[in-house]
């Protein structure tokens, strides 16, 4: 490797180091928007706080929601335990409204909510189906999948929900030298137009080598590479990511947010205890702090967002969801055998949409 490439690394590696340690006061919104007050006129941070036990909770039965993925629907597949799902995330410095599905669709009667980004986008916009239906049980459904995009229509409120799935948010195009990620191209963002409200995810995919890994270069600034740290890959496709939406979005029309990194558990010295991985796992972590610290990703997603020109709300579930070691599929998936990475619905996408919804009533 030459001083040409080591010199982009150090630097991002020095700046990765010097951030590391403000996650935990970092604020919700970046671009042009400000943080959600409290009457007092304190900040009120939604995303520093701890799980409680809460008895009504799940917010819905799973057997009764037909948008579940079976990778996620892992009471069908044989859990036997259901603890996971009554846990509530209680924010320190303020209360969280409670989701409200009747109020949610008559907002949003007539409006287009797309998700975009890969499984884990799947997993919150099943969830948030979810969440509604179970208001309306009755209500009208139409659901769609075509490619890349599926959608579920409440018929009754007009209200749209879609799925776009791309791992990368960049381009992922097969050529003749074989599939190439490039880091510099969004075509498919056409597809993302015209909405009232879209949550981006990417990260999970970055991080694939070898036979999991489904490109065979990347490309940027019009040169192909092998590979190359995927910190510094990441930092420029979101930053491709980040050029889209000041030169798409109209913030009178459309709100954005990103979700924040999804952590996996499968290594268990992330929380102390190295013996262990997600499986069998049926209690939050409930240290101060969680013992892995901040992800690498986390800090490049914040770099991004902290230079984007158009209001896009961080929502920062990292921590939160570092905490939920006992909420992922495990051995109970339609679709994987061994799952710290997804996550079961009823569960953890459910408190990300909650703080979806209170973002957008705030």
């Amino acid at each position: 490797m030459g001083s040409s490439s080591l010199q982009p690394l150090f630097l991002l590696t020095l700046f990765l180091l010097s951030h590391q340690t403000k996650a935990e006061d970092s604020h919700s919104f970046l671009g042009n928007e400000s943080s959600t007050e409290l009457e007092s006129g304190r900040r009120c941070n939604w995303f520093r706080g701890k799980w409680v036990y809460d008895a009504s909770y799940p917010l819905y039965d799973p057997s009764s929601c037909p948008f579940i993925d079976p990778q996620f629907n892992c009471q069908k597949y044989g859990r036997p335990d259901t603890l996971y799902q009554k846990y509530r995330w209680q924010p320190f410095s303020c209360p969280m409204p409670r989701f409200n599905a009747l109020n949610f669709l008559e907002k949003y009667r007539g409006k287009k909510i797309m998700f975009v980004g890969d499984s884990l986008s799947l997993n919150q916009f099943n969830s948030l189906a979810c969440m509604i239906h179970a208001s309306v049980p009755n209500s009208r459904t139409t659901f769609n999948k075509r490619n890349a995009l599926s959608s579920v229509i409440f018929e009754e409120y007009g209200l749209e929900l879609f799925l776009y799935r791309t791992a990368y948010l960049v381009d992922l195009e097969r050529e003749k030298v074989g599939r190439v990620l490039k880091l510099d191209s969004i075509k498919s963002g056409d597809a993302w137009r015209g909405m009232d409200v879209l949550i981006f995810n990417t990260w999970h995919w970055w991080t694939h080598t070898e036979t999991s890994q489904p490109w065979e270069y990347m490309e940027a600034g019009n040169k192909l590479y092998k590979d190359m740290n995927r910190f510094i890959a990441y930092y420029k496709g979101l930053t491709t990511w980040a050029r889209w939406v000041n030169l798409n979005v109209n913030p009178a029309q459309t709100k954005v947010f990103f979700l924040g990194i999804s952590p996996v558990h499968y290594e268990g010295r992330d929380w102390n205890e190295p013996a262990k991985s997600c499986m069998r796992e049926t209690e939050p972590f409930f240290g101060s702090k969680y013992p892995a610290g901040t992800p690498m990703a986390w800090v490049v997603v914040n770099k991004v967002l902290s230079r984007i020109k158009k209001p896009v709300y961080f929502l920062d579930v990292t921590t939160l969801s570092q905490y939920r070691k006992d909420a992922h599929p495990e051995a109970y998936s339609a679709v994987m055998p061994t799952d710290c990475s997804h996550w079961c619905l009823p569960g953890l996408p459910d408190t990300w949409n909650q703080l979806l919804h209170a973002a957008l009533f705030a």
